[in-house]
Order: C-alpha cells, then sequence, then structure tokens
C-alpha cells in the first residue's frame, strides 16, 4: 500500500494539478489516504490510461479490508468483539476479505433492529463501514461479499450487463424471482437465484433505504431538497422519508430528477416485497403489525396490504399512516413494486396492457399506466370478452379498495386534478374528501381531470367496495342488511342499492349515511355513475335519448316515454323491459331527498333557507315541509311543487313519505293493489278500526291536497273529463298552469250534484269527495278559505277536536244565521243544498236517521235525494214514528232549508224543482201547481174553441 502510494504520487502528481484535483494534492504519503482519494474523484479523472490504474487497483483494495484506507484502524476492536476475523478453519476462498466487512455490515444492521442490542458498533467503525458501502455501491465487483455471493448468478442471469454505475446489482435484482418469470416468459432457468445471494441482497437493499448517502443519485439530485426539508435526519431511513414527503407534496415542492432518482431508489430496494427493508415503515408500524397483522408471517409482501386495510382505523398509529402512505406514493407509480399484484398480474398485463418481463422498463409508459389498464379490463363483462383472470381481478380489487383512502395513491389522478384539487379542494384536507370535492365539482373540472374522475365513479358505481372508508362506516349495516349482497364475488352495484335502500334504518348511522348520500348525488350528474341503470337501460337511452348526459335528465325523457306509451295504449312499449324495471328503482330513489331533484331544488332554495332551515334533508322531510307551507313559497318553487304533486297524485309510490308512513297499511290492505291505485285504496280503508293513526292522518293530508285542484285527483279527473268543460268552463278559463284552483271545480262540480245534473262516473266521485269533506271541514278548500274567521270564533272547540266528524260543519249549519261574511254563508247554504240531494252527505243526519232508514226505507236505492224524500214522507205521516233524534234533526234541517230557500231563491227552473222535490210541503205545492196547469189548460182549450169558431164565420161570410 505504502509502495503503490508512493509510486501514485510520482506518477500522478502533474496529473493532480494540471487537472486541477487538488482535494488530493495535500493528503499524505504514505498511509493509503491518497488512494481513497483518487478512489472517491475517479470519476472527475479523464485520462483514460490514470482512470484505468485507479480502477484495477480499487478492485485490489476492496478484496481485502485491510488494503482499504483507515479501516483497520477504525474496526479492530469491532472485527475481534464481533468476531468478523479471516481466520477460519477448513476450506476457505483465497478472496473471502470481503466476509469481514460483509459480517460488520450484518452487525451494524442487526444492532439497528434491536431496541437494546447486546453489542454495538462503535462511531468510527460505524463511519467506516458505510464509507466502504458508499465506495463499493457503484460496482458490483466492489462490494467483494456480494460479488462472491452472486457470481454465479451473475454470469448466468447477467452475462451480458456492464459493470458500473450499479447497472450488475440492477440485473440480479431484477432476476430475483426468476423462477416466476420463467414461467411466463418461457425463460428456462434451473434453479432461482442462489438463497445466499438473496440474503446479501436483502442486506445491501436495506442499508440502502436506511442511508441516502449510499445512492450517488440521490446525493446528486436530491442535494437542494434535502438541505432544505430534510437536514438532520441522516438516521434510519428518516432522510429517503423526509424526501418522499416532500415529493408527496405535503413540505413543498420538488425537482423532477429527485423524485425520479426515489422512484429509482425505491425500485432497487423494492420494499414492498419485505417492509422489513424501509427500517423507518418497519419501527412506525411494528405495533400496527403486531396488533392487526399478527397472523401474516413476517416479511410477507401481504404485510403492507394488511397495513393499507387498517388505515384510518383504531389499531393505526400516526407515525406509521405517514411512513405507509409515503411509501405506497411510490409503489402506486410502478405496479410491478406491488409483487403480489406483479405475480397474479403478469400474464394478464401481458396479455391485455402489452408488457413484458419484470426487468423490462419503458420511460414512455407513464406512471400508472399498466395498472390503469388491468382495472380498465377487471370489470368487463362476460360479452365484453377479455376478462382479467379471477386472482388477478381480486388483487385489482384489492389495490383499487386501497387506494381509494387518498387520491395521491392515483397517479392518474394527481396528474390530471392537480390544478383543480388546488381550486376547488384545497381546504378539504380529511380522509376522502378531495375525491369527494372533486366528485362535487365534476362539471368545473378540466376535461382530462373530469375524465379521470368519472370513470372512477362510473367503477365505484358497479363496485362499491372499493370505497373503503364508506364500506368501514357502513359495516353494521352491510352485516345487518346486505350481507347476502357483499359476499359476492361480483357486486354489479346490488351492494350500493341495498344500502340506498336501507339508509333510514335505525341501525344506520350518519357517516354511513352520509356517504350513500352522496354518491346518490354524485350519481345524478351523469347516468353511467348507476352502474345497474346503465346496463339496464344503455340502448334504451342510446335510442330514445340520445345527447343527454345527466341521470335526472334521462330519468324524465324514460319515464315520459313509457307514461305516453301507457296513455296511448301502445301495443309496444318502446322502453324494454329490464329498462323499465330499473326506472322505477331509480324513481323511487330520487324521491328521498329534494338534492336528487336537482330543478326542485335549485327553484326552491331559498325557500328551504326560509322556511325548512332545520329540516333534514333525508326521508323526503324537506319536501313535507314544502308541501305544508305551500301559499308561502315563491312563485317559481311553487310551481314547481305543484308539478311534483301531480306527479305523485298519479303514481302514488312515488310519494315517499306515504309510502314510509302508510307502509305497514298497505300491507295489510293493498297487497295487491296496482302502485297507481294505492292512495285510492287507502282512502277506502281510511276509517276501518285497525288504521294506524299516523298513515291515517299522512292520508288526510292527501285528501286536503287532491281537493285544491282537480287535476290532483287522476280518479275525479278522468270521471268528470265531460262534466268539468260543461259546467265549469268559466273556471278554467282563469286558471293558470302550475297554480292550484283552490277547489273552485269541485265546488262547481257539487253544485251540479246537488242539482242531479252530472254524468254517472261523476257523480260516484263528488258524492265521495262531498261524504268525506262533510266529515272533516278541511277536505273542503272553499269553505276552509271563506269561513277561517267563523270557524275560529264560533266553531273553535270543534275545530280543535282530535277527529273530525263533522262537528265543524253542523256547528256552522247551527249558527247559519250569526255569519256574517257573504262567502262564507254562501258555503254554508252551499252544504245545506247538497245534503238534500243525498242523506249521505250529512253525517250527523244520517246517524241519527240509520235505524230509520233501515226500517222504513230500506227498499229505496240512495242517491238523488230519494231517501231523504222517503225520511220527509215518514216525518209528516202520522201513522210512523220515528227515532226521536231522527225527528229533531229533520226538523231542524227543514227550518234551515227554508230560511236558505229565502235567502238563497231558485237560480234556474232545474234549482227550483229540486226545492220543490225536497220541500216539506211538497204535496201541496205539488196539488197547487197541478190545479193551476189543469186550469190553463182548460182555458187554453176554450180559447181555441172560440178562435175556430170565428175563423169558420169569416170564411162563410
Amino acid at each position: 500500500k505504502v509502495k503503490f502510494s508512493s509510486c501514485s504520487h510520482s506518477i500522478l502528481i502533474f496529473f493532480l494539478f494540471s487537472k486541477q484535483i487538488k482535494e488530493c494534492a495535500d493528503e499524505p504519503v504514505g498511509k493509503g489516504f491518497l488512494v481513497s482519494c483518487l478512489v472517491d474523484h475517479r470519476g472527475n479523472i479523464t485520462e483514460y490510461q490514470c482512470h484505468q490504474y485507479i480502477t484495477k487497483m480499487t478492485a485490489i483494495i476492496f478484496s481485502d479490508y485491510r488494503l482499504i484506507c483507515g479501516f483497520m484502524d477504525d474496526c479492530k476492536a469491532d472485527i475481534n468483539l464481533l468476531k468478523c476475523g479471516s481466520i477460519r478453519p477448513g476450506e476457505k476462498d483465497a478472496h473471502s476479505q470481503g466476509e469481514v466487512v460483509a459480517c460488520l455490515e450484518k452487525g451494524l444492521v442487526k444492532e439497528a433492529e434491536e431496541t437494546d442490542p447486546r453489542i454495538q458498533v462503535s462511531d468510527q467503525c460505524k463511519k467506516a463501514i458505510l464509507r466502504v458501502a458508499e465506495l463499493s455501491s457503484d460496482d458490483f465487483h466492489l462490494d467483494r461479499h456480494l460479488y462472491f455471493a452472486c457470481r454465479d448468478d451473475r454470469e448466468r442471469f447477467c452475462e451480458n450487463t456492464q459493470a458500473g454505475e450499479g447497472r450488475v446489482y440492477k440485473c440480479l435484482f431484477n432476476h430475483k424471482f426468476e423462477e416466476s418469470m420463467s414461467e411466463k416468459v418461457g425463460i428456462c432457468f434451473s434453479r432461482q437465484v442462489s438463497s445466499e445471494c438473496q440474503g446479501e441482497m436483502l442486506d445491501y437493499r436495506r442499508m440502502l433505504m436506511e442511508d441516502f448517502s449510499l445512492s450517488p443519485e440521490i446525493i446528486l439530485s436530491c442535494r437542494g431538497e434535502i438541505e432544505h426539508h430534510c437536514s438532520g435526519l441522516h438516521r434510519k431511513g428518516r432522510t429517503l422519508h423526509c424526501l418522499m414527503k416532500v415529493v408527496r407534496g405535503e413540505k413543498g415542492n420538488v425537482g423532477l430528477n429527485c423524485q425520479q432518482a426515489l422512484q429509482t431508489l425505491i425500485q432497487e430496494t423494492d420494499p414492498g416485497a419485505d417492509y422489513r427493508i424501509d427500517r423507518a415503515l418497519n419501527e412506525a408500524c411494528e405495533s400496527v403489525i403486531q396488533t392487526a397483522c399478527k397472523h401474516i408471517r413476517s416479511g410477507d409482501p401481504m404485510i403492507l396490504s394488511c397495513l393499507m386495510e387498517h388505515l384510518y382505523t383504531e389499531k393505526m398509529v400516526e407515525d406509521c399512516e405517514h411512513r405507509l402512505l409515503e411509501l405506497q406514493y411510490f409503489i402506486s407509480r410502478d405496479w410491478k413494486l406491488d409483487t403480489v399484484l406483479y405475480r397474479k398480474c403478469q400474464g394478464d398485463a401481458s396479455r391485455l396492457c402489452h408488457t413484458h418481463g419484470w426487468n423490462e422498463t419503458s420511460e414512455l409508459m407513464p406512471p400508472g399506466a399498466v395498472f390503469s389498464c388491468l382495472y380498465r379490463h377487471a370489470y368487463r363483462t362476460e360479452e365484453q370478452g377479455r376478462r382479467l383472470s379471477r386472482e388477478c381481478r381480486a388483487e385489482v380489487q384489492r389495490i383499487l379498495h386501497q387506494r381509494a383512502m387518498d387520491v395521491k395513491l392515483d397517479p392518474a389522478l394527481q396528474d390530471k386534478c392537480m390544478i383543480d384539487l388546488g381550486k376547488w379542494c384545497s381546504e378539504k384536507t380529511e380522509t376522502g374528501q378531495e375525491l369527494e370535492c372533486l366528485q362535487d365539482h365534476l362539471d368545473d373540472l378540466v376535461s382530462e381531470c373530469r375524465d379521470i374522475v368519472g370513470n372512477l365513479t362510473e367503477l365505484e358505481s358497479e363496485d362499491i367496495q372499493i370505497e373503503a372508508l364508506l364500506m368501514r362506516a357502513c359495516e353494521p349495516i352491510i352485516q345487518t342488511f346486505c350481507h347476502e349482497v357483499a359476499d359476492n364475488q361480483i357486486d354489479s352495484g346490488d351492494l350500493m342499492e341495498c344500502l340506498i335502500q336501507n339508509k333510514h334504518q335505525k341501525e344506520m348511522n350518519e357517516k354511513c349515511a352520509i356517504g350513500v348520500t352522496h354518491f346518490q348525488l354524485v350519481q345524478m350528474k351523469d347516468f353511467r355513475f348507476s352502474y345497474k341503470f346503465k346496463m339496464a337501460c344503455k340502448e334504451d337511452v342510446l335510442k330514445l335519448c340520445p345527447n343527454i348526459k345527466k341521470k335526472v335528465d334521462v330519468v324524465i325523457c324514460l319515464s315520459t316515454t313509457v307514461r305516453n306509451d301507457t296513455l296511448q295504449d301502445a301495443k309496444e312499449h318502446r322502453v324494454s323491459l329490464k329498462c323499465r324495471k330499473q326506472l322505477r328503482v331509480e324513481e323511487l330513489e330520487m324521491t328521498e331527498d329534494i338534492r336528487l331533484e336537482p330543478e326542485l331544488y335549485e327553484a326552491c332554495k331559498s325557500d328551504i333557507k326560509n322556511y325548512c332551515q332545520n329540516v333534514p334533508y333525508g326521508n323526503a322531510q324537506i319536501i313535507e315541509c314544502l308541501k305544508e307551507i305551500k301559499k308561502q313559497l315563491s312563485t317559481r318553487c311553487h310551481q314547481k311543487v305543484f308539478k311534483l304533486q301531480e306527479t305523485e297524485m298519479m303514481d302514488p309510490e312515488l310519494d315517499y313519505t306515504l309510502m314510509r308512513v302508510c307502509k305497514q297499511m298497505i300491507k295489510r290492505f293493498c297487497p295487491e293493489a296496482d302502485s297507481k291505485n294505492m292512495l285510492q285504496c287507502l282512502k277506502q280503508n281510511k276509517n276501518s278500526e285497525v288504521m294506524d293513526p299516523k298513515c291515517k292522518q299522512m292520508i288526510t293530508k292527501r285528501q286536503i291536497t287532491q281537493n285544491t285542484d282537480y287535476r290532483l285527483n287522476p280518479v275525479l279527473r278522468k270521471a268528470c273529463k265531460a262534466d268539468i268543460p260543461k259546467f265549469c268552463q268559466n273556471i278554467l278559463n282563469r286558471a293558470k298552469d302550475d297554480t292550484e284552483l283552490e277547489g273552485q271545480v269541485i265546488s262547481c262540480l257539487k253544485l251540479k250534484y246537488a242539482d242531479q245534473r252530472l254524468s254517472p262516473d261523476c257523480e260516484d266521485q263528488i258524492r265521495v269527495i262531498i261524504q268525506e269533506s262533510a266529515l272533516d271541514y278541511r277536505l273542503d278548500p272553499q269553505l276552509q278559505m271563506h269561513c277561517s274567521e267563523e270557524i275560529s270564533s264560533l266553531c273553535a272547540e270543534e275545530a280543535a277536536a282530535q277527529e273530525q266528524t263533522g262537528q265543524v260543519e253542523e256547528c256552522l249549519k247551527v249558527n247559519l244565521l250569526k255569519i256574517k261574511t257573504e262567502m262564507c254563508k254562501k258555503e254554508v247554504l252551499n252544504m245545506l243544498k247538497e245534503s238534500k240531494a243525498d242523506i249521505f252527505v250529512d253525517p250527523v243526519l244520517h246517524t241519527a236517521c240509520a235505524l230509520d232508514i233501515k226500517h222504513h226505507c230500506a227498499a229505496i236505492p240512495p242517491g238523488r235525494g230519494r231517501q231523504m224524500s222517503c225520511l220527509m214522507e215518514a216525518l209528516e205521516d202520522k201513522r210512523v214514528r220515528l227515532q226521536p233524534e231522527c225527528k229533531k234533526r229533520l226538523n231542524d234541517r227543514i227550518e234551515m232549508w227554508s230560511y236558505a230557500a229565502k235567502v238563497a231563491p231558485a237560480e234556474g227552473f232545474s234549482d227550483l224543482a229540486m226545492q220543490v222535490m225536497t220541500s216539506p210541503s211538497k204535496n201541496y205545492i205539488l196539488s197547487v201547481i197541478t190545479v193551476g196547469i189543469c186550469v190553463l189548460f182548460l182555458i187554453g182549450l176554450m180559447c181555441g174553441r172560440i178562435t175556430k169558431r170565428v175563423t169558420r164565420e169569416l170564411k162563410d161570410r
């Protein structure tokens, strides 16, 4: 060594000064420091002969640790302590002095792994070991222990690989799983890389991850980032993880060269194959591994997957979370770094994505491109063909579930959406919020980002389990209500549909409900985001609703087509059966939350803020709130609510609140009723003794709504389609679209019912309405509107009754003389007029006279005043004894009718005839009229004879 130093000094002295390598000029001669300096700076030596000379001497020096400058002095005690000396019994390689350095390196690694190491390497020796590792990292031949352990494998796998710049090491690393590779690409090697070689490589990779200074590329490319962000963090891999954190964008910006150098280092060390290679991760996650992943053997690649599955759970610790995400950021950008994914999907990637061997990389292929290709094929149907194998599909789903936790784990998403994330989502820093934010602003995103987010959302609609955070939140509801669909290997949208259907179960927690609702809102932006709807209706949409994108518009388009075909009795529906079934599901889901009906929501935003601010959105509660204060709403909102009610009355199954409140009663009374007749069926059973009070109250609300406008009562509208324009055209002329008529048309029909001028079908419907409103004044909008003051002052006690049985109407009739308002008086008189036509519309009188009707008028059919006339005749007949209450009520009605006749004279001949027929002096009046007619007839006969005689006399003249 001394001779070489002296020789070197004399030979190269001119070169040192001429080439300005001043760093080595002052090194002392004879101690080997000059050689160490020349090796350090050999990259700056341009003289070929000198460079070759230094290279050869470097190989000689590294063959024996005693020739390495200062190494023997620094590590002599440690060599003895760790028993790393070169004297061994038996056969040994003449060039095995490199084992001493390898032994010391293992001792250093062991010390780092143990919490309380028994033997510690001195600081001086540590520096010397790391110095040797740094000098030898560039050339495979200089790490003598690695060289001899792997020389056979190097000749077999890397024969044509030129030494230097770490190329041989990279080649050996790329062939570490050669057995599995040989199965895929046909390279027939008899065995894997030897275990001794693999063990040496594992130690080497661990050291690279632990000390950044062993990687020249990191030092050169990341010098500025290290100084600015990561200074003072040299030990235990902290510097590298600090740089990873910077690359993730959590501490500032990082240069492209530094990012590439880090990616290269992760590829070379491959901590994804064995988490223990990354000491910082290993130490941070040790407690989590011991609790959450103890069922997986140490060093297994699935440990990382297990850690990801427990991300953001109670078992995860903060430090482990950070280290894990920092590493996963780089693993997600090279699919080969996920060992399990690569093994399971290598053949699929080659077949579908045009990739080849593990060790083949392409700089032209963007990060994550292979995985993007794999997941596009993972969700293909059998009809579409070219699907992934079952094993690969499972791995792709695993990765997708894990990446959904953080947008930074999706390279394409982060790359294309960087600007939009900063613009729209800078304040969304909580777990999972960034992707939700991008989905919320989908229409505002730049086209490339919108496509990426749209594709991911479309994928989620098919397999909502990709949303790992949502799945965790919904675990209780899934286990209770959706476990069967959750266990299916292929989701196809069933799980989300199940969650939506059970969103308001008592087991549902707030986080799950919010997550499910958010996904529903996102689905409204594009019909493709509803997988089952898309698959059932895509052909119908292309044919009937081309160029329509938003789901709500597609639903309206298809439902309008279905309705028109139904109304026109089309022989064949234009919308396919499978689409019609799924369309009904979508329509029902949209009724649950006003936000799922964007036009209605936008029209009523200000009204919701003013009148329903504290009302929850779910369970259609906002919609119900708007219905109850409809008269106070803004014009635009009022019109939209009216349209909604019109739709719900035509198809009551779309009335979410009615269906929810009356669910059990529908099962009891209307199990076979058509959805269009559901409300009609409930109304018919409303007064049943077993009717649920809440359902009864809801039915009454819907009846009140129906009676405000005939257009909200489809059955009445159909039955009276000829009568309404015939008798009430003047009201129709004043009517406005989307605005209630406040019961005017129904009041008009009621008057014609009293005159017995309606068609039979219309008469039947009006009779039902009169009977119902006679029991509950709230069902008569005109009466309620014109008599509100009188009801408050004269009939307050009756109006406050919990159940209405006609008390208010009876009170108004009794107090008819006290009513001052003309319009109210007119409404009460109309009630009296209606009761003449049919006793059933006077519940108090009917109840009082029920027995008498049964005894004396059983053979008389109801309607057209027949039973009322029967009772009046019985009242006049002294031989008949009526019940006292019936007799009293009849006399009261006679007085009321007499008063009504005085204050409201007949408006026409038919009205006069009706009054005569229902008068208590009917017989007398009819007798007088008959006598009068006879007298007129006789006078006519006499006049006729006289005129005839006069005419004859004139002719005779």
